[in-house]
C-alpha cells in the first residue's frame, strides 16, 4: 500500500512541493525546474551506461544510487535542462530516504508541484520513468 505524501514522512520532498506552489506562472515554475538543474553534481561520464538508462524517455537521462548508511543517494544527468531539473527535483526529494521509503512514494506530489500543467505530455511521462527507476534502483540496494 502507497504511504499518503506529507510533510512528517517526507520533508525534502515537502519543501520541493511549497517552492513550486509560492510560484504562480509557468515560466517560474521553469525557472525553478533550471535551478534544480544547475544544482546536481557533475555526473560521471563512467556511469553512462545502459543499466543506469532511464527507459521510455525522450530525453536521454541517467541514474545512479548507493546505499550510505541505510540511506539511499541519488546522482543523475539528463541532456535536456528541463528534464534535468525534473532529475534535481527528484534526486533531492528521494536521497536520504531509505529503500523501503523511496518505495512508497506515490508520484502524485507532481500535481501538488502545478508542474503537471507546465510539462508537456512527454516530459510529464519521462518524471514518471525516472521516479520509476528510481524506486528499481533503490529496491535493490
Amino acid at each position: 500500500m502507497t504511504d499518503i505524501f506529507t510533510a512528517s514522512n517526507y520533508p525534502a520532498l515537502e519543501r520541493i512541493v511549497q517552492r513550486f506552489q509560492r510560484l504562480s506562472e509557468p515560466k517560474q515554475k521553469y525557472e525553478q525546474l533550471i535551478y534544480y538543474a544547475k544544482r546536481l553534481p557533475k555526473f560521471s561520464e563512467i556511469d553512462r551506461i545502459p543499466e543506469n538508462k532511464v527507459p521510455g524517455c525522450t530525453s536521454l537521462v541517467y541514474i545512479t544510487a548507493k546505499l550510505d548508511q541505510g540511506k539511499v543517494v541519488f546522482q543523475g544527468d539528463a541532456d535536456s535542462q528541463i528534464v534535468k531539473g525534473l532529475v534535481g527535483v527528484l534526486v533531492e526529494g528521494l536521497s536520504g530516504l531509505t529503500p523501503a521509503q523511496i518505495g512508497q512514494i506515490s508520484p502524485d506530489f507532481i500535481v501538488d508541484t502545478g508542474l503537471n500543467i507546465s510539462l508537456t505530455p512527454s516530459r510529464t511521462n519521462g518524471f514518471y520513468q525516472i521516479l520509476q527507476m528510481m524506486k528499481i534502483k533503490a529496491s535493490c540496494l
